[in-house]
């Protein structure tokens, strides 16, 4: 009796902690279909023509596309740049790794208000004009530490006889890497991909800073928000990247831990 009103509490207890967090964002979705250029209750009717606003807005298409090609750069670079750092310091005893590792994640703890200052301060220190590049290379570092995050926690535990098995059957080192050790972190590769793309493609602050002529997505929709009768429009954009994203979360940690099932079994057989 005591072991099934612990479980009622702790349900009790997960339902309450996850309407904390996810009941204030169901809003936005909910007032994407009023039928109403107010945000007030009660609601005067459904519609989704805020919706096709927004699909035919060539603004926000354009913003959309700089966003998407921002975020596919970031998580291709920084997954690229992680992928080698993980693996030394899975697999290698590199000299103060545990502060190598600590100053990678700095940039975690670090406000991105003072990060993206920095960044603005040495790109116009080095007189590089602010575009979507300097953008792209702002979201690398914020997406590196995520990056390598995911794919250690895919190396470690590799059993590390299958690479000295390669190596002592004549295979040089990166064909030992892209024969048996890619392979093995592939569903670690694809969760850092959609991981830092996700963390790019929200990003506000950053952008904010370094971005040029060009604006991302978020940028507009900061924009948009100075004219009250395109709120509409732009809290259907906002339901529209939230579904997005929650649907890349999923799909990311579906990978990851589909990857974890299979380097169990491989390891149980």
């Amino acid at each position: 009796m005591a072991r099934k009103r612990g479980g009622f509490g702790l349900l009790a207890y997960a339902v309450l902690y996850l309407a904390f967090l996810y009941v204030p964002v169901l809003f936005l979705p909910l007032f994407s279909f009023n039928n109403s250029t107010f945000i007030a209750f009660p609601l005067s009717g459904f519609t989704t023509q805020w919706y096709g606003q927004m699909f035919a807005d060539e603004a926000v298409q354009q913003a959309l596309f700089n966003s998407l090609r921002v975020g596919a750069a970031a998580a291709l670079a920084a997954t690229a740049l992680a992928l080698p750092a993980a693996k030394a310091l899975t697999r290698y005893r590199v000299p103060g790794g545990a502060a190598v590792l600590g100053l990678t994640n700095l940039s975690l703890f670090i406000p991105e208000i003072v990060l993206g200052i920095s960044l603005l301060i040495l790109l116009s220190a080095l007189g590089i004009p602010l575009s979507l590049w300097t953008v792209t290379l702002g979201h690398i570092v914020v997406c590196a530490p995520f990056a390598i995050t995911v794919l250690m926690s895919r190396m470690e535990g590799f059993d590390k006889n299958l690479e000295e098995a390669s190596l002592d059957l004549g295979e040089n080192g990166w064909m030992t890497f892209w024969r048996v050790t890619f392979p093995l972190a592939l569903p670690g590769v694809i969760s850092s991909l959609l991981l830092s793309f996700m963390v790019s493609f929200d990003d506000f602050l950053i952008a904010y800073f370094l971005v040029g002529n060009d604006a991302t997505l978020p940028i507009y929709i900061w924009g948009q928000l100075r004219f009250p009768y395109k709120l509409p429009s732009v809290l259907a954009l906002g339901a529209m990247i939230l579904v997005t994203s929650a649907i890349l979360v999923v799909v990311a940690e579906w990978v990851r831990s589909h990857g974890l099932k299979d380097r169990h079994t491989m390891v149980g057989a």
